[in-house]
């Protein structure tokens, strides 16, 4: 199934929840009489995890009447991010100069998974733009990135469990102020800016999806830059759930992004940045098309 939050072109001022139709062509509404505004598909996931999802449509639109929006519009906290998760990428960044997670030549895969978080602010949804903020950075770069959503909770989960605690699967497009990750020495504050965490279209529920075997891709303007698939991931999403939730308790609704291949700008000499006018467009099997155009901010 594939639940999607959305609008109206006629009446933008609500966000509305739905089934996409198994052509494609419309959304069936589900009227849950709550403000979405904030949580999305995630009130979806709740009332399925108390067994109470409406079991009709309220209302069916027609693709051509809507505009979607992020599927989570703001999550209830940061998102999780994973670094350096494929091997061909931690190749590419570790030797990139601006990977502060490695302190030696041969160090470049980790040993450990590598967690980072955005925070809520930086998520807009598909078709929308995605802003160069120029007077602070313009090395900007693109990562696409499968991510999981979080079904049911809880903290201590084994591998063995952890799929069980897998709701769904998005995409993010996990973008990157490349020279603040190299001064501070870390990675939040360039992965943060406002605009910085596409996510899109919409979610597809884990039954559909084989986690161990998912193409990803990402374009700009028409060109092929990345192209990998999670067979290559480095830490599986098993692994990923049981070390976040070690020591963390995971909730409904919790988002994590699994990395991102080899083929971001900074792997190019020189490097190719996003500009002002490119149209990244990221594929993910079985999932949908995540695209935002880039635009020049102050």
């Amino acid at each position: 199934m594939k639940y999607a939050a959305f609008k109206l072109i006629g009446e933008p001022s609500k966000t509305r929840v739905g089934s996409i139709s198994a052509d494609g062509k419309s959304i069936n509404e589900y009227e849950l009489g709550v403000d979405l505004s904030e949580s999305g598909v995630v009130e979806i996931l709740r009332l399925e995890l108390a067994g109470k999802l409406p079991s009709q449509a309220s209302a069916t639109h027609p693709m051509s009447a809507i505009q979607l929006v992020a599927p989570i519009p703001r999550p209830r906290r940061n998102i999780f991010c994973v670094g350096k998760n494929y091997f061909d990428h931690a190749k590419e960044f570790g030797t990139s100069g601006y990977d502060s997670s490695t302190s030696k030549p041969g160090d470049e895969i980790p040993k450990d998974p590598i967690i980072f978080t955005k925070p809520p602010e930086t998520v807009i949804g598909t078709n929308e733009k995605i802003v160069i903020p120029q007077k602070v950075s313009v090395d900007i770069d693109y990562e696409v990135e499968l991510t999981i959503i979080i079904g049911k909770g809880g903290k201590g989960i084994s591998q063995a469990d952890a799929m069980r605690h897998v709701w769904a699967y998005t995409i993010i497009n996990d973008v990157t102020a490349r020279d603040w990750q190299q001064r501070h020495k870390q990675w939040f504050l360039g992965k943060s800016f406002d605009t910085f965490c596409p996510m899109g279209p919409w979610v597809v529920t884990a039954d559909e999806l084989n986690p161990e075997d998912i193409p990803v891709k990402c374009f700009v303007n028409g060109e092929l830059r990345q192209s990998s698939n999670s067979k290559d991931l480095i830490f599986n999403i098993p692994k990923l759930i049981e070390t976040i939730s070690a020591g963390i308790t995971l909730y409904p609704g919790d988002i994590i992004a699994t990395g991102t291949p080899a083929g971001v700008g900074l792997g190019f000499k020189p490097p190719k940045y996003l500009k002002a006018g490119d149209v990244v467009r990221l594929e993910v099997d079985g999932v949908g098309v995540l695209e935002n155009t880039m635009v020049l901010g102050e």
